[in-house]
């Protein structure tokens, strides 16, 4: 598979894009509006240092290489006009991801195959929007691609084991490792066990038992990890946590809903990618 869509460029979509370019394949980046799709470039220049200072093959020339085998495109039907293989990457609502999915199967040539890289949502909570229930599955990536390099991939009941497989190696085929998750289950492996992390993070500080430098230095000292939750948290992005939480049943994550978007995305800390979240990053 070598013509890779992806629809949606936000922060783990454009790494999607990119890495996938990095390893060779022909990538279309589609979103709504042409004026995303402007921003696309800064993008690129934002992750290029990353790819030399983390991986030892990367070199100037290969990252420029890499730009150069992506197009973008806010049409539909063209951004899927010769896909292989399309990656949804797109606001982690249902109603926006089924719909997506049922306006992709209108235009999408017979041979593509779907993946939904939904954090949260099952792929049976999806296919039924689509129009070939046997080439409809997940794969999931987790933030930092190209050096948190998982491509988690789970199947729904009407998913062709040979499609499974085929995703599998396309995985492979741009640098991840590739996680065979044998049944569905929210959250895939990675997430099944990060989230309730995040949570207990975020209960820790709205309940006011610890702030949030405290917190990560904990989790840091006691583990050995390599960063804390609210330093996650900057990875990811605040709109996802925000978005996760919101609509909570527990009032704790409500509330903690509530001060991220009022003390950091309504004052544009959105996380580590624009320079600042709960930490400021020089």
């Amino acid at each position: 598979m070598q013509n890779l869509t992806v629809l949606g460029t936000g922060v783990l979509g454009s790494q999607i894009i990119f890495q996938a370019a990095y390893f060779g394949k022909t990538v279309v980046a589609y979103d709504i509006s042409d004026e995303i799709l402007a921003k696309l470039p800064e993008r690129w220049e934002y992750l290029k240092p990353l790819y030399l200072r983390d991986l030892p093959d990367a070199t100037p020339e290969k990252l420029d290489a890499a730009v150069a085998r992506i197009r973008a495109t806010s049409d539909l039907a063209d951004a899927v006009s010769d896909a292989d293989i399309i990656i949804e990457a797109v606001p982690e609502r249902l109603d926006i991801k089924r719909d997506t999915w049922a306006k992709v199967s209108a235009v999408a040539p017979e041979k593509t195959i779907f993946c939904t890289n939904s954090s949260t949502l099952l792929p049976s909570d999806i296919v039924s929007a689509t129009d070939r229930p046997s080439k409809f599955l997940a794969l999931h990536f987790a933030n930092e691609v190209w050096k948190n390099n998982t491509g988690e991939v789970m199947a729904q009941s009407q998913t062709d084991p040979a499609v499974f497989e085929q995703v599998a190696q396309f995985a492979e085929e741009i640098g991840m490792v590739a996680i065979r998750v044998k049944k569905e289950q929210p959250g895939y492996v990675l997430n099944s066990l990060l989230v309730p992390l995040l949570g207990a993070a975020a209960a820790l500080w709205v309940k006011g038992v610890a702030d949030i430098e405290t917190i990560d230095l904990t989790w840091r000292k006691a583990t050995g990890a390599p960063l804390g939750p609210f330093q996650i948290f900057d990875v990811v992005g605040m709109v996802t946590p925000y978005n996760l939480n919101k609509d909570s049943a527990d009032p704790v994550q409500r509330e903690f809903a509530e001060r991220i978007k009022k003390d950091y995305i309504d004052t544009g800390r959105l996380g580590r990618g624009v320079g600042k979240g709960f930490y400021d990053y020089a």
